[in-house]
């Protein structure tokens, strides 16, 4: 086999919390993490000629390692001590892009993941997640999926039980968020605002839908620049009158997400946010 097609699924954050700046310079983090039913399609061209390359159609994507996926595909490489030199990774974007939702870090996981099965390298989950440590902090999460909780820069992972059946609707305002700049503007200010981390681990032991809900926070929003924090809150809005349990920003977002029980009320509410919005998905936890 030297081809193989992959899915990478996007992720949201049912939760982020920051609980302080570390010596390294990076901040420790603890979120509440959770694929969803969108996908990327990663499609793997082992020994195809032309040295390590992203395609993806999309002219402001990197195609060499600025991409992480190529970055994952050399980190696994050097961690295998493999010698080939040659592989295409062609990328279908359906994730949105900057948006908050992991979408390069999941591709960068499928490619780790594709990698050890093209070559058979016999590579455990939790070892590739240690190689993506080194591509992003998204990354190791993004290798395991499913429902975790995720600490330190995001490689400490405690799977958690799944989310009960239900629908997340996802919306992306069209302006951009610099993360650097969000982490400068918490280190700044006040917070007096925090998930409720332990009530959210206890309602996913439980089962409780609309405990997980009421505990869905982001300490982000609380920073962001007024502008945006008004589209963000009106988008939470719109989703909680349209029969959302629970709404909240995405990591760094701008995704906002709504936790829907009913499929027709969130389906309802995506019609009403297309009417402003081109990137709007109805989503399932996977």
């Amino acid at each position: 086999m030297s081809s193989l097609t992959l899915q990478a699924p996007a992720k949201v954050n049912l939760t982020l919390d920051i609980l302080g700046k570390r010596p390294d310079g990076y901040h420790e983090m603890e979120m509440v993490m959770q694929s969803v039913s969108l996908w990327d399609q990663i499609h793997l061209d082992l020994g195809f000629p032309g040295g390590v390359r992203a395609e993806s159609g999309l002219r402001f994507l990197p195609n060499d390692k600025g991409n992480l996926a190529v970055a994952a595909a050399l980190a696994f490489r050097k961690a295998t001590g493999q010698r080939w030199t040659d592989l295409k990774i062609s990328i279908q974007k359906r994730i949105p892009v900057c948006a908050g939702t992991a979408g390069g870090s999941s591709d960068a996981a499928a490619v780790l993941r594709g990698l050890n099965t093209l070559t058979q390298a016999g590579l455990s989950p939790g070892e590739l997640a240690r190689i993506g440590e080194g591509v992003g902090s998204d990354v190791p999460y993004c290798v395991l999926g499913a429902t975790a909780l995720a600490q330190g820069r995001g490689e400490k992972l405690t799977p958690l039980p799944g989310l009960p059946p239900c629908f997340l609707l996802l919306c992306k305002p069209r302006f951009a968020i610099s993360t650097p700049a969000l982490f400068r503007e918490w280190d700044k200010k006040k917070r007096r605002l925090r998930p409720d981390t332990k009530g959210m681990l206890a309602a996913l032991d439980q089962g409780n839908l609309l405990e997980v809900a009421r505990r869905m926070f982001n300490v982000f929003e609380a920073v962001l620049p007024p502008h945006q924090r008004r589209e963000i809150e009106g988008i939470k809005n719109t989703l909680i009158q349209a029969g959302a349990l629970g709404a909240t920003m995405s990591g760094t977002g701008p995704t906002v997400l709504g936790l829907f029980q009913e499929e027709a009320l969130a389906a309802q509410a995506m019609a009403q946010l297309k009417e402003n919005y081109d990137e709007v998905f109805l989503t399932q936890p996977v």
